[in-house]
């Protein structure tokens, strides 16, 4: 059978490699529309929780995990050779940044090593992870062609970026649109039938290079406007004007203005990422992108803006930061996911401890974290609400769901609040990022 038949049948046996925040619900997905699936990972760990039927990613149920494990049609396995047996597999590995801001495809690379000894022919390929615009030719298929492998006639290759949102209750893979890329007309038409069966809408494009350059399109212009917002937000405060009362006015034009809202950094895999991805890139064509440099340096010091909103509410309790007792609440990097990847709250942990701060730590989705030491800190999951006023400073920097700011407003405890969670409360101890102390608030936390 050919591998378009045996993909419009559902005949097909998909391999998913990587089974991180990507791969495991991608995995799934396939596994519940009635194909036989094999997640291939590195970690022991992850592919024993899986075959026990334990998630450990937040949009994933366990339940899930044990329903298509049931159904026979899902695997984990840690042993790479399972790729000869795929008609159809989708890299989901990370692509992180080295410590100079370039693309580390080290992951990548692996993968394609293992491709080169087990693919077997007719097989198609799809990478999935971020990149820049030319690797899906240039690490894939030229690295294989050298293997004798050529795309489009021994297997057939794409690019089809993920488009997962961590949380996300409204949009998940099937009524996401799903953007593909194929090397060939015959990779394309492939790729489209695949995705087809698990998605409402595929949007193919004309090159592997354009899907892989949407997708940094997409979270560049994430980073870009939350950048100038950020920058917004300093304006304001250095000005007097309540940056999120301006916001909401601006709101209300029907057409030509898109809301973004200033906080204490930017987090998760893709944003603080994606952009240095596509700025390395055109370096390389001697094209230097402006706004991307900016738009990271920007992003990059907020964090250190908050630290200096709370020497602010310090020094009017005339206090310093070293031997203050300071809460942090939220340390993942967006509500409701225990999804600590590149998290603003872990840069402004470090920033006050090396101030002499006594912190406390507290999200109710994440047991732990590490410092920059790779040190393991205990994490508090629940709020003691009649403790709070023990605190010299409050920072509320996640706006989890189940966080009563009415009772944490309420404590009289000084409070910064860099997302804007306790609007519409008339709490004079709550300071928001991109305002200015008023005179109540000044008089109040003297007094404290």
């Amino acid at each position: 059978m050919k591998l378009e038949e045996k993909l419009l049948a559902k005949q097909a046996r998909v391999g998913i490699i990587g089974m991180g925040y990507v791969g495991l619900p991608l995995a799934v997905a396939f596994a519940q529309e009635g194909y036989e699936v094999t997640g291939v990972d590195l970690s022991t760990e992850k592919v024993g929780m899986l075959n026990e039927g334990r998630s450990y990613i937040s949009d994933v149920e366990d339940r899930d995990i044990c329903n298509v494990l049931l159904s026979g049609r899902f695997v984990a396995t840690t042993d790479f050779s399972a790729i000869q047996q795929f008609d159809a597999l989708c890299i989901c590995v990370p692509t992180p940044l080295s410590k100079q801001q370039e693309p580390n495809l080290t992951y990548i690379e692996s993968v394609v090593a293992q491709l080169s000894v087990y693919l077997k022919k007719d097989t198609l390929v799809v990478l999935e992870s971020t990149t820049y615009p030319g690797t899906t030719d240039e690490r894939i298929a030229a690295v294989l062609a050298e293997e004798g492998l050529l795309a489009g006639s021994d297997y057939y290759l794409c690019y089809s970026p993920e488009r997962v949102d961590p949380g996300n209750q409204t949009y998940s893979i099937r009524n996401t649109p799903k953007v593909v890329g194929g090397t060939t007309p015959t990779c394309l038409k492939l790729g489209e039938i695949l995705y087809s069966s698990i998605c409402e809408r595929v949007v193919p494009v004309s090159t592997t290079k354009a899907a892989e350059m949407s997708k940094l399109l997409e979270n560049t212009f994430r980073s870009v406007n939350i950048a100038f917002i950020n920058e917004v937000a300093l304006m304001c405060d250095t000005l007097g004007i309540n940056v999120w009362e301006v916001i909401q006015a601006a709101s209300t034009k029907p057409f030509g203005f898109m809301p973004f809202y200033p906080g204490p950094g930017i987090g998760g895999h893709c944003i603080p990422l994606d952009p240095m991805y596509l700025s390395w890139k055109a370096k390389g064509e001697n094209f230097f992108s402006r706004f991307i440099e900016l738009s990271q340096d920007l992003n990059r010091n907020m964090p250190r803006y908050i630290i200096q909103k709370v020497v602010e509410v310090l020094n009017v309790q005339r206090k310093s930061i070293n031997g203050s007792r300071i809460l942090l609440l939220g340390m993942a990097y967006k509500p409701n996911v225990n999804d600590l990847r590149e998290s603003p709250s872990l840069e402004i942990y470090e920033l006050l401890k090396e101030k002499g701060a006594v912190l406390t730590v507290n999200d109710p989705v994440c047991d732990s974290m590490s410092d920059k030491h790779g040190n393991k800190v205990e994490i508090e999951r629940t709020v003691n609400e009649a403790e709070l006023s023990k605190y010299d400073c409050i920072v509320f920097l996640t706006s989890h769901a189940v966080y009563n700011v009415h009772a944490i407003a309420d404590s009289g405890a000084a409070i910064l609040d860099t997302r804007n969670a306790f609007a519409g409360l008339k709490a004079p101890n709550v300071l928001r990022i991109g305002d200015e102390l008023t005179l109540e608030q000044d008089r109040l936390l003297v007094a404290l």
